[in-house]
């Protein structure tokens, strides 16, 4: 930035109040020298051959400070592209809609419809995208579709990603998921999610996402009930070649069948594992899906299936609650669309039972669940035992649906102790845990993974301490959104006992 196109604040003031007001009293002119500038700057400093970054008179702790500020600023930079990127699509609009116009009063076409044009400048848009910032047409697309989404119905999560308290990634997945919602329910969940920043500090995308599913199915139960009617006819199955003579086959399908074929492949690779199998778990479960559509040999035996759903009496009764059910292992799903299974299984046929007459095994066994007052995870089940018995396993796979490490999306598989039983830690529904195989060697890349307690915070909070002294305290995922609450004013105690009554 050349001392001719930049001015700094009254006196020589170099804060960054001054050089903010100073860049604003430019416009974007302004923020264009200003990142021309540091671009300059950090491209010098990236073609650094190793002397800035030479480790041997410094400490650890300045690259992880480091880390920190880099992080903070990409935060700051995402938040301004994407109201960059609205901006452009706005001009574009404008222009293409003028010219449109234009064309038309000099008899060269009809009037143009609004609509259309809009759709056509966004086109331009989307490809502008790709090429300035090198993302594919279809990423560039969706990006551009959060960015709005963000920019006008999400000024929380707008603040979130600005301010570094959430990562983009966080940010970008909550916007996704709100791409099916309307703009008043959108802004709705958005309000929500900018009183619990704190429990979303840790979470992976997928959690985000689940979030956002419970708050807008409270928020617009009618909304949710057709959408989901209107995503079941859109299943489908498809083939997405690989490289090394791969591919990928994918199906859509409704979350229920969808989780039960991977419970049941899932099973399969632990029963080949357990006989000594050496293939990893995910090739054990490709291996059994190819044996069970395409071999000619006698069909398998029969297994049953235990399948984890969490709903409440009243989402299963009374549609107009606005409440989700919980599916293990996948998250919330429509209420609708577990209701009809889970009645017909509950009721006692008058005829002849479909089931055969292995139907009384069969049949589900409802167990009592019990939700926090404030945070509406699951805090209780009527199984106890000092050891991780199945009642026990199940009731930690329900409380926390997936793996509880910090940012991780992973299928969680294994029942953990928060603190490892050979440190003396107890077996019991506090210090337990579901986390997936990585995870779980948690003593290996963290410096404490401890209970959190001592800032008052309702709810199973674990903490999760890098070795640079990064902190993250993860929470389960709400089984129901808790209404007219805001989990925030408990923050403020220092100490106390814990609210959710577990030692």
């Amino acid at each position: 930035m050349s001392n001719s196109s930049w001015c700094p604040g009254p006196e020589g003031d170099f804060s960054p109040e001054a050089l903010a007001g100073a860049v604003r009293g430019r416009g974007t002119e302004g923020l264009t020298d200003l990142f021309t500038a540091m671009a300059g700057v950090l491209q010098a400093l990236a073609a650094d051959r190793g002397e800035l970054f030479a480790t041997d008179a410094r400490a650890r702790g300045a690259f992880t400070v480091l880390l920190e500020a880099l992080q903070s600023t990409r935060g700051a930079v995402d938040a301004l592209e994407a109201r960059t990127l609205v901006a452009l699509r706005d001009v574009t609009r404008r222009e293409r809609l003028a010219a449109a116009r234009d064309r038309a009063a000099r008899g060269e076409g009809r009037a143009p419809a609004v609509g259309a044009v809009h759709e056509d400048a966004d086109r331009v848009t989307r490809r502008d995208l790709s090429l300035i910032t090198r993302r594919s047409p279809h990423r560039a697309g969706r990006t551009l579709g959060s960015a709005q989404r963000l920019v006008e119905s999400m000024p929380s999560m707008m603040s979130a990603l600005g301010e570094g308290k959430l990562g983009a990634d966080a940010v970008y997945a909550a916007a996704d998921a709100g791409a099916v919602l309307s703009p008043e329910t959108l802004s709705a969940v958005d309000e929500q999610l900018g009183r619990r920043l704190a429990d979303l500090d840790s979470a992976g995308t997928r959690q985000v996402k689940d979030a956002v599913a419970v708050i807008a199915a409270e928020t617009d139960p009618e909304g949710e009930r057709e959408r989901h009617r209107r995503s079941v006819p859109r299943r489908h199955v498809t083939l997405t070649p690989g490289r090394h003579g791969m591919a990928t086959l994918s199906a859509h399908l409704p979350a229920m069948e969808a989780e039960l074929i991977r419970k049941k492949l899932a099973l399969a690779a632990e029963r080949a594992r357990s006989e000594g199998s050496r293939e990893g778990h995910g090739a054990q479960m490709a291996d059994e899906l190819v044996a069970r559509l395409l071999s000619r040999d006698a069909e398998a035996e029969p297994v049953t299936l235990e399948l984890g759903v969490v709903i409440t009496d009243r989402a299963l009764f009374r549609p107009e609650a606005g409440e989700v059910a919980q599916l293990e292992g996948y998250g919330p799903v429509p209420a609708v669309s577990v209701r009809a299974q889970i009645r017909a299984a509950l009721e006692t046929p008058q005829g002849e039972d479909p089931f055969g007459a292995d139907g009384p095994a069969v049949r589900v066994m409802i167990r009592r669940l019990y939700t926090h007052p404030t945070t509406g995870e699951l805090v209780a089940m009527d199984a106890r035992s000092r050891v991780f018995p199945p009642g026990m396993k199940r009731f930690l796979s329900r409380r926390d649906l997936r793996c509880r490490g910090p940012f991780c999306n992973a299928h969680a598989r294994q029942a953990d102790h928060i603190v490892p039983h050979a440190r003396g830690g107890p077996t019991s529904l506090a210090n337990g845990q579901q986390v997936c195989a990585h995870c779980n060697q948690k003593e290996d890349d963290t410096a404490a993974v401890l209970r959190e307690r001592a800032l008052g915070r309702p709810g199973h909070s674990v903490t999760w301490t890098g070795h640079s002294g990064a902190r993250r305290t993860t929470v389960p995922p709400p089984l129901i959104w808790p209404r007219g609450r805001d989990r925030s004013r408990s923050r403020g105690r220092e100490h106390g006992p814990d609210p959710d009554g577990v030692p």
